[in-house]
């Protein structure tokens, strides 16, 4: 048996991720409170670096380490926004994390393997490639909820995250080695020309239990009873890190699985999808209206933002596809403001976690109140803002497949969800503020802040190019 070495090229940014990872590790045991700084730069390299590396092998599609490994457009767009929107998440939660005494090694590590795993899953062509990925990732973020050690309520959040994730990703594999089973390959490629000669119920059962895994990893109702007690429960710094970079991550595991593994089971997974999609449209905004707090608003918000991604890939064609990873991309961006908000707001012993906090904030910070507004209304799919364009996309995906009532439905839901994001906004311009503070935040969380809502308005007003690079990355993987 003859062994073949690998072209590790196509996963040098995963192999320089990983060897900074483990430096920055070793580094921290021996830099005091005063040098700590040193982990946070290193870190920001780190992902700069690896955002360099991933562009300079971009383009075409390679395969390596026997087929477990792809390098492809799509891998390589969404690479690069997991980097953007974790360097984002660093520079936010740095002032958060120091005002709280947690601003240590442990978050930025964990941060740092956890884009590893992103990065192995976005990049896997393997069920057991997947898996890996999925895993490394999920440990990192089980031990980042818990990083408040002092907190009951961090505490039960990770609790809670790792006792359901277990069991999602016991599904996960029970459907992978039932796939595997008919199949006999764990080659998303092989899995794709065999599956169609299979035993169809053993496949289908594999296929339900493999939907159900990626349903808790997106947070899909009915599996989303984690996402607003871990939301509220972790600190905001790893409530940011978790609600956008994952998700990226979270959409390439349902098009290696579905799209491209099992493809020819379009019919039956679609029908999931709409269930699934449908759920979360109608428990994710009805029930984002009764909360009070702005986290938990924004993890049922989520719940409905991600039936969108669902809708966009169960279309089962390339627009929907394209559809479903432009509006990811659109979600990670608010997201990404909208909790930074919340972490500009907060400050020592004080978490502006409540949405009467924001009573007023035209009045407290005129240019604050107007990025909160413009996120708030991209979110609500209001023009010409991205999340209304990203909307669109996919409402003009399922039109494209005749599923002009799904679409309908889509709607339908988005008009109830409007009314909790349009509550914000009224409250920063027509409440009285409860309290006349500052709002605090360093120069950059403000600046990288206001870029980032501006970002929503300005691709918002001219989403071609974004809309393309997400076709183009589609159309050729």
């Amino acid at each position: 048996m003859s062994f073949t070495m690998p072209h590790f090229m196509p996963a040098l940014p995963e192999i320089f991720v990983l060897s900074m990872g483990c430096l920055i590790l070793i580094l921290d045991l021996f830099l005091s409170e005063r040098s700590r700084v040193v982990t946070y730069l290193l870190s920001q390299a780190t992902l700069v670096g690896a955002l360099l590396l991933t562009f300079s092998i971009f383009g075409g599609r390679e395969l390596t380490f026997d087929g477990s490994f792809i390098n492809d457009p799509m891998a390589g767009v969404l690479k690069l926004f997991v980097y953007t929107a974790v360097f984002v998440v660093f520079l936010y939660a740095r002032s958060y994390l120091k005002a709280r005494n947690m601003f240590t090694g442990e978050f930025f590590s964990l941060g740092i393997f956890g884009v590893l795993g992103m990065m192995v899953m976005i990049s896997a062509h393997n069920l057991l490639t997947i898996y890996m990925g999925l895993e490394l990732m999920s440990l990192c973020l089980y031990a980042m909820v818990a990083l408040h050690r002092d907190s009951q309520q961090a505490s039960e959040a990770a609790m809670k995250y790792f006792v359901l994730g277990a069991m999602a990703s016991a599904m996960l594999l029970y459907g992978m080695s039932m796939i595997y089973g008919v199949t006999g390959s764990l080659d998303l490629g092989e899995i794709a020309q065999r599956v169609g000669s299979g035993n169809d119920l053993v496949l289908t059962f594999g296929l339900v239990f493999l939907v159900v895994g990626v349903a808790f990893k997106l947070g899909a109702v009915p599996f989303h009873m984690w996402v607003p007690d871990v939301y509220h429960g972790a600190p905001t710094a790893v409530t940011i890190y978790i609600s956008t970079a994952p998700k990226l991550a979270a959409f390439a595991m349902l098009m290696r699985l579905l799209a491209e593994g099992l493809g020819d089971m379009h019919a039956h997974w679609q029908q999931m999808l709409i269930i699934l999609a449908l759920l979360s449209l109608g428990i994710g905004n009805v029930v984002a209206i009764a909360q009070a707090n702005i986290k938990r608003m924004l993890a049922y918000s989520g719940i409905s933002h991600i039936a969108f991604v669902m809708l966009g890939v169960l279309s089962g064609s390339d627009e929907g596809y394209s559809a479903a990873m432009f509006y990811s991309i659109a979600y990670v961006l608010m997201s990404l403001g909208g909790f930074g908000m919340v972490i500009l707001m907060s400050r020592a012993g004080f978490e502006a976690d409540a949405l009467d906090d924001y009573k007023g904030l035209n009045e407290r910070s005129p240019w604050f109140a107007l990025m909160m507004m413009i996120l708030m209304f991209s979110m609500a799919g209001v023009p010409p803002f991205l999340g209304f364009w990203a909307k669109l996309s996919v409402l003009q995906a399922l039109v494209g497949v005749d599923l002009v009532w799904l679409a309908a439905a889509a709607v339908f839901f988005s008009v109830i969800g409007a009314f909790y994001y349009l509550r914000i906004v009224k409250l920063m311009y027509f409440d009285k503020p409860e309290t006349q503070s500052p709002i605090g935040g360093g120069f950059d969380l403000r600046v990288l802040l206001s870029v980032n809502s501006l970002s929503v308005l300005i691709l918002g007003l001219a989403p071609g190019s974004l809309l393309a690079l997400c076709q183009a990355a589609i159309g050729v993987a």
